[in-house]
C-alpha cells in the first residue's frame, strides 16, 4: 500500500512541484492545501500517513500551531518545510516534535531521504510495539524480542546462529541472545544474503567466515561443522562473495 502524504503549503507552485516529485517516487498525494484551518478538517477526514508542512502559512494559524493541534488528537508524523533555518525558528518548531526538517530550497533527493527516514522510523516503532513477533527483519537490521522489549541488531554484526530445540542462540560480534523461535522459522525470516545454512544446527554469516576445511569452518575462533548436504551450496556462495 502506498504511503499517503498531505501537503500543506501556501506557495502553490512549490506545492505542485513537491506533489509531482512525490508522485514520481510512488507516493500517494492525498491533497494540497494552503491554509492550516482547511488542513485540520482534511486530516480528520482522510488520516494521512505523513504530513508535509510549511512552517510559514498565511492565515490565523501557522505551521507550528497546526502541528501542535494535530498532535493533540493524532500521532501523524510531520516533516517541516522551512525557509527560515535560524535557531529561533528551529527551537519553536522543535516544540511540535516533528519527525524531520527540510530547508528550502531543497532537492528531490532531500525530500526522498527525509520521507524514507520517517517511513523506517514508523516501521521500527510498529515492530517494537508488536507483542507477537519474536523476530522481525527491517533493511539491514534484525529485531529480536527479549522479555518486554525489542532489541535491534545490525545484520552485519551477527556472526552465526545456533539451534537449541525450540530456541535459537544468536551470536554477534559483542554478545549472544536467546530467542524463542525454531531454526526452520529463523531461516525463513533471514535474508538469503549474507546468511547460509551449513548444518541442521547452524546458520552462518558468510562475511564472518575466517577459514573453511572439508568438514568445518571457523568464525571468531569458533569451529562449526559443515554437513555433507550443505557443503556444495556453501562453497558456491563463498565463490560469489
Amino acid at each position: 500500500m502506498k504511503t499517503k502524504i498531505l501537503i500543506v503549503e501556501d506557495e502553490m507552485l512549490i506545492a505542485a512541484n513537491i506533489s509531482l516529485d512525490l508522485s514520481s517516487m510512488g507516493y500517494d498525494v492525498i491533497g494540497i492545501l494552503p491554509r492550516a484551518e482547511e488542513a485540520l478538517l482534511h486530516i480528520a477526514q482522510n488520516k494521512p500517513d505523513i504530513l508535509l508542512l510549511d512552517i510559514q502559512l498565511k492565515g490565523k494559524m501557522n505551521g507550528i500551531e497546526l502541528a501542535k493541534k494535530v498532535k493533540e488528537s493524532d500521532d501523524i508524523p510531520i516533516i517541516f518545510l522551512t525557509a527560515n533555518s535560524d535557531e529561533k525558528h528551529f527551537d519553536l518548531a522543535k516544540e511540535a516534535k516533528p519527525h524531520a526538517f527540510i530547508s528550502k530550497p531543497f532537492k528531490k533527493l532531500d525530500l526522498q531521504r527525509a520521507i524514507q527516514l520517517v517511513e523506517n522510523r514508523l516501521k521500527e516503532d510498529q515492530i517494537a510495539n508488536s507483542p507477537q513477533k519474536p523476530i522481525a527483519i527491517l533493511e539491514g537490521y534484525v529485531f529480536i524480542r527479549d522479555n518486554e522489549k525489542m532489541i535491534k541488531l545490525a545484520i552485519d554484526e551477527i556472526e552465526y546462529i545456533e539451534a537449541e530445540r525450540n530456541y535459537c542462540r544468536i551470536y554477534t560480534t559483542t554478545k549472544e541472545h536467546l530467542v524463542v523461535i525454531t531454526m526452520k522459522e529463523m531461516e525463513s525470516k533471514l535474508p538469503s544474503h549474507p546468511f547460509v545454512r551449513i548444518h541442521r544446527s547452524y546458520i552462518v554469516n558468510l562475511t564472518h567466515i575466517v577459514e573453511v576445511t572439508s568438514q568445518n569452518l571457523t568464525i571468531n575462533g569458533k569451529t562449526l561443522p559443515i554437513s555433507k548436504t550443505s557443503k556444495e551450496e556453501l562453497l558456491q556462495r563463498i565463490r560469489t562473495i
